[in-house]
């Protein structure tokens, strides 16, 4: 659909080539690097028309470790000054979901899409199969990208696709989408955690559940932070294979995503990652910890220099099991994303690890007061779960004192709030699952 524009066909030949090269040499170190250079020397020729970078030091002599990082704030206060023109030419408008602040325009051009699209497709490749298969989205398609990458990345890698987002009032209720999954039968599902959650209670609910899932042999999580005992619960319910399958932002595009064994690839053929550690800012290797800083290879549209993401990462220090010389992530997060509780902080993945580790819970809410000096956590039960409510905050409450969190109440409820499910690019930690009262 893009060969009608000329600059879009350049950039899916170049892609390809940098593509069939990197496969060629196996993903190894050197080969990533010659395609980082190639690109970045385009990248320092784009930046040179956003006005944000022209002045800055070390710029105008192409240094990258001169210039400083860039916050999220600072983008999402000025984000035309990051914009290489108006948004005339581009082909997709987004916004990110403003999660952690203001929602910031995004604009994509055609080459935008096309790099990250096949940036990503060598990895997704051995996830979804080389052979042609059904697959079903349930990721939302209106304001953020999330919905539009798959379907296209589908396309390209020669999949049949179903895009169902259940929280689509008057298109795609769970009636709908229950009677879609029975007649299409998707082999592999794509889904943003809490919503793949909430539709399984109620398939449980209604006793249908088995018929749902039977010919589903993958689940492909995204959108959202998902954590080990949540792909440890939609497995054991699935009875599929779990994959935390992509990370990411709608401001940098794809940055990571997972091989059939579930390590989550650094896609060094499309970011120059670094880690921020305090003042000090260094290469992402096997082995560091810090805050992801991005230099982003394949944006066109609005290219970002050392962009610090504000989520904090580790780069772990073995090689992954599926044979790729790629590092792999463990994201543990916002570093913004912490509240505390009578100076114990509580943060997205410290909750949720401790909550999961429960697979009769299926969410939680925390209600906080502001000044932090009382907490009571709400934890909902799921619906086939037998035990009393009594049962399960004194396990809860247990697990919680032995990380050094002490509630004034836990609480067990039936159902919380659909909001705190709806994610997919759209859940903000602090906005569904955290409450501050009286």
């Amino acid at each position: 659909m893009w060969w009608n524009n000329p600059q879009a066909r350049d950039a899916f030949e170049t892609a390809h080539r940098q593509l069939h090269e990197l496969t060629a040499a196996g993903f190894a170190a050197d080969a990533v690097r010659r395609v980082q250079h190639e690109k970045l020397d385009a990248l320092w020729d784009r930046a040179a028309a956003v006005p944000y970078y022209r002045d800055l030091p070390g710029f105008a002599d192409r240094e990258l470790d001169r210039l400083p990082v860039t916050g999220k704030d600072l983008l999402k206060s000025r984000p035309a000054d990051f914009l290489r023109t108006d948004l005339t030419g581009a082909v997709k408008y987004y916004e990110s979901s403003g999660s952690s602040g203001v929602p910031t325009p995004t604009p994509r051009l055609a080459e935008d899409v096309i790099a990250n699209v096949i940036g990503v497709s060598p990895l997704w490749r051995r996830v979804l199969g080389a052979e042609p298969s059904r697959v079903a989205s349930l990721l939302p398609s209106d304001v953020v990208p999330v919905a539009d990458f798959v379907a296209a990345t589908c396309e390209y890698l020669g999949h049949q696709l179903l895009r169902g987002y259940p929280f689509s009032v008057g298109m795609c209720d769970w009636d709908r989408l229950t009677a879609l999954f029975t007649a299409y039968r998707p082999e592999r599902v794509f889904a943003a955690p809490g919503v793949l959650a909430q539709w399984t209670r109620i398939l449980k609910t209604r006793g249908v559940l088995a018929e749902v899932r039977a010919s589903v042999r993958t689940v492909l999580l995204l959108g959202e932070v998902c954590l080990p005992g949540q792909r440890r619960k939609l497995a054991l319910d699935w009875q599929a294979d779990v994959l935390d399958v992509s990370y990411g932002s709608t401001e940098t595009g794809t940055i990571a995503a997972s091989c059939e064994r579930g390590g989550l690839h650094l896609l060094g053929h499309g970011h120059l990652v670094e880690l921020r550690d305090g003042d000090t800012v260094r290469p992402a290797e096997p082995g560091t910890s810090g805050e992801l800083v991005d230099t982003t290879l394949n944006n066109h549209a609005r290219p970002l220099l050392r962009y610090g993401t504000g989520d904090w990462v580790d780069v772990l220090p073995d090689p992954c099991g599926c044979g790729l010389p790629l590092p792999t992530l463990r994201v543990h997060g916002r570093g913004t994303d912490r509240v505390e509780l009578r100076g114990t902080a509580l943060t997205e993945h410290l909750v949720g690890s401790i909550v999961y580790d429960d697979p009769r819970l299926t969410g939680y809410l925390i209600q906080l007061k502001a000044d932090g000096s009382r907490g009571r956590l709400v934890l909902e039960r799921d619906v086939d779960v037998t035990e009393p409510d009594e049962v399960l905050a004194t396990a809860a409450a247990k697990r919680f004192a032995e990380a050094g969190v002490v509630w004034d109440d836990v609480a067990v409820v039936r159902q919380l709030p659909a909001g705190s499910k709806s994610g997919g690019s759209q859940k903000s930690w602090k906005r569904t699952n955290l409450v501050t009262v009286p």
